[in-house]
């Protein structure tokens, strides 16, 4: 008998508006289980991670955590239950300090949850212990990218919806962040990863699912996704 996965969407559906943005989008996510969302822009990817988090409410199907049916809660009741969201455009608090915004994120989180302290967040971006004490509005783009994730990871989340953490990043930064997020999952945190940077999340990922106008249109290893030229050539290729 298969394992029930931690984390269930089922035949989500999401407008804006009068627009039909998704369109019965499926997939699991299992414990400690690194899924990436693929696709090109304007196919669903990140409309789908704000569903989840109920910042877009679902205008049908489920989204089951640990099999409770968490879709058209609010956000904050969704983070309490155990999921955390990256957003792509960061959205720190730019006038207080780095410590500050850290401590903003810190809640107990679920049962069974990897648990984070600030210090680890430290260790893992030193360049943020050096500004600890400086307000995050000042930060470069990439800092404010991993101050965001290390916030995240404070609220104890059984997963985590990152959305775009590479865009406009330097290649050195990109590299912390791949790493970042791999050894996030090894410490017992399942990730959904929105990245146009194949590398990066071919590399991270367990399985990747393709989006195309609004659905999932291929779900797979990322062994099964590079064998298939056709299909990345139909659906990812700019």
């Amino acid at each position: 008998m298969a394992a029930t996965p931690l984390l269930s969407v089922d035949n989500l559906h999401a407008h804006y508006g009068k627009s039909h943005i998704l369109h019965g989008v499926t997939f699991d996510v299992g414990e400690t289980e690194v899924v990436s969302l693929l696709g090109r822009n304007g196919s669903g990817r990140s409309t789908t991670l704000k569903a989840i988090m109920g910042l877009v409410p679902p205008s049908g199907g489920a989204v089951r955590l640990r099999g409770s049916d968490l879709a058209g809660q609010r956000p904050f009741t969704i983070c309490r239950r155990g999921i955390a969201y990256v957003p792509e455009e960061r959205e720190i608090f730019l006038n207080l300090t780095v410590d500050e915004n850290l401590r903003m994120g810190e809640q107990k989180g679920p049962a069974g949850a990897s648990r984070w302290t600030v210090e680890q967040m430290f260790d893992y971006f030193p360049r943020l212990k050096e500004r600890r004490n400086t307000r995050a509005g000042s930060l470069s783009g990439g800092e404010q990218q991993m101050l965001t994730m290390c916030r995240s990871l404070l609220g104890n989340p059984l997963v985590i919806l990152i959305d775009e953490p590479t865009e406009g990043l330097a290649p050195k930064i990109v590299a912390a962040v791949g790493e970042t997020i791999a050894d996030i999952n090894q410490r017992g945190v399942s990730v959904i990863l929105v990245e146009q940077k194949l590398t990066i999340a071919l590399k991270v990922s367990h399985r990747v699912c393709v989006m195309g106008h609004g659905r999932i249109v291929f779900e797979g290893t990322p062994a099964d996704l590079t064998s298939s030229p056709g299909l990345m050539e139909e659906w990812l290729a700019v």
